[in-house]
């Protein structure tokens, strides 16, 4: 069940991912050739005027094969195709193609959002307890207090509040907190401490509460908000070498992730777990979304690089040396994910 639940939720997020770039292709008349779910050798393939749809027997992966688009000229297309190319089309028409997958990852992940959002409401940035003798509490915060700013950076749900004291807390100098009590804002300066390794000030709070269907929309937007911001920010720590490789995931850390929030929540029922579950989709879709967005080559950030590099010279890049670093970046990828996957089957064990 849970390699199931894995494959249904990897699908939807690569498939909405391909779509995204599959509707702008067409909407900017570029001749998809095919629209594939999966990765290797075809299973079941269904072709609907020139393009043919098709699942592949590996369930990872996914691709939108545009005509043009990884040859090195368009010199063997038929002649009466030769404007259907993917590189017969602007440049910023190439760009809107390239960026539509990540983009739709961010739309599939507000979307996730409005569920969960318009079922259980947001969590409030009101103060639940402030524990006795911690930096929160030394600091005068109470308990029913609203954090409305911490460093002058705006706080909508609890989340951002405690995000922003891992990602930005200091144990050596204080942080300045706009809070409001019984209507009236307050501020408060409160130096992080250390515990258990996690920067803190002893605060705990986050109760959810319904809103209208106005709030649902502003929320869910917070909410992809905090995860694309809270995946940037990981990425930083990890290039800075403030986290290391055994706090990443790949597909096998996943999915045994996907199947401890399954066990824990199907005793609370269907409902509680399509609300984790689509917790989890959040997660993944604002990070592929940002990963494809990197100027990593292979990636679409990285055909963005080449991209617009064009759109200021006003010339394209090689498409010969382009396919090169294509083809060693993904050469690499392909050797950071075995990496990857070797670390998350060490660490099950």
């Amino acid at each position: 069940m849970t390699i199931l639940i894995a494959i249904i939720i990897f699908s939807i997020i690569i498939l909405f991912h391909e779509f995204g770039h599959f509707v702008l292709a067409k909407r900017n008349g570029v001749k998809v050739t095919e629209f594939a779910l999966g990765m290797g050798p075809k299973l079941i393939g269904i072709k609907k005027g020139e393009t043919l749809y098709s699942i592949r027997l590996l369930p990872f992966g996914g691709y939108c094969a545009m005509l043009g688009e990884d040859t090195a000229s368009d010199d063997d297309v038929p002649e009466a195709d030769k404007d259907r190319t993917f590189h017969s089309k602007g440049v910023w028409q190439r760009i809107s193609v390239v960026a539509a997958g990540p983009v739709f990852n961010f739309i599939l992940a507000y979307v996730f959002a409005m569920f969960i959002v318009s079922v259980i409401g947001y969590d409030t940035p009101v103060v639940y307890e402030a524990q006795a003798g911690g930096p929160a509490y030394e600091a005068g915060l109470q308990k029913g207090d609203v954090i409305r700013s911490v460093n002058g950076h705006d706080i909508h749900m609890y989340k951002e509040f405690r995000a922003y004291i891992l990602f930005e807390g200091d144990t050596h100098s204080s942080m300045e907190i706009v809070y409001e009590r019984d209507g009236t804002e307050h501020t408060a300066y409160v130096t992080p401490v250390e515990n258990g390794g996690v920067k803190q000030i002893l605060l705990s709070g986050g109760e959810y509460e319904k809103t209208d269907f106005f709030g649902v929309l502003k929320y869910s937007f917070y909410e992809v908000r905090y995860w694309i911001s809270t995946t940037i920010k990981s990425l930083g720590m990890l290039f800075s070498g403030q986290v290391t490789v055994d706090d990443v995931s790949g597909p096998v850390g996943i999915v045994s992730m996907i199947g401890d929030t399954y066990q824990a929540a199907r005793e609370y029922g269907a409902l509680d777990v399509a609300l984790n579950l689509a917790n989890i989709s959040i997660l993944l879709s604002a990070n592929l979304g940002v990963m494809n967005l990197l100027p990593i080559p292979a990636l679409d950030g990285g055909r963005l690089v080449f991209l617009f590099i064009e759109a200021i010279r006003r010339k394209p890049v090689s498409r010969e040396k382009e396919g090169m670093v294509h083809t060693v970046g993904l050469m690499l990828l392909m050797a950071l994910m075995v990496f990857i996957m070797f670390n998350d089957v060490r660490k099950l064990f």
